[in-house]
């Protein structure tokens, strides 16, 4: 009876040990998941840098979470950047569309999916990653018709 009772105890301490986050440093590009995902707007390497920051800038102000791309190709889902309440649509997060960040904050990894929450921001690099120069701007319909 003692041992149900153990393994009882620690199969419900198993989800408090499953939540445990471990504080990282990490540095990667803010990126739009959904389109970084989907493909919709093209292949991975069209979707970052300066080539994709005007619908990342949309993206983010519209509700879709933001991500941290770090060079080894890691994502880690934003759950809230630094002061803000949550990680998409506030200034925070769209100052910070498409630059290159140094995070210190909590991670998190559940079901293979990455999670970080930002706590605060050590650099901003900016955008580093001058990706129009070979993709133009993407989505093309965000640049801007010549005036006449």
């Amino acid at each position: 009876m003692r041992r149900f009772w153990l393994g009882l105890m620690g199969l419900l301490a198993a989800p408090a040990i499953a939540a445990e986050g471990q504080r990282i440093t990490v540095t990667g590009e803010i990126i739009d998941t959904w389109c970084y995902y989907s493909g919709v707007m093209g292949g991975p390497d069209s979707v970052v840098g300066s080539a994709h920051h005007t619908c990342a800038l949309w993206c983010s102000a519209s509700g879709i979470p933001i991500g941290l791309l770090t060079e080894d190709g890691t994502v880690y889902t934003v759950l809230k950047l630094g002061p803000q309440d949550n990680a998409t649509g506030g200034d925070t997060a769209l100052t910070l569309a498409s630059h290159t960040v140094t995070a210190d904050g909590m991670f998190y990894e559940r079901d293979g999916i990455n999670y970080i929450i930002v706590e605060e921001v050590l650099e901003d690099k900016g955008i580093v990653n001058l990706s129009h120069e070979d993709y133009d701007v993407v989505p093309s319909f965000a640049i801007p018709e010549p005036k006449e």
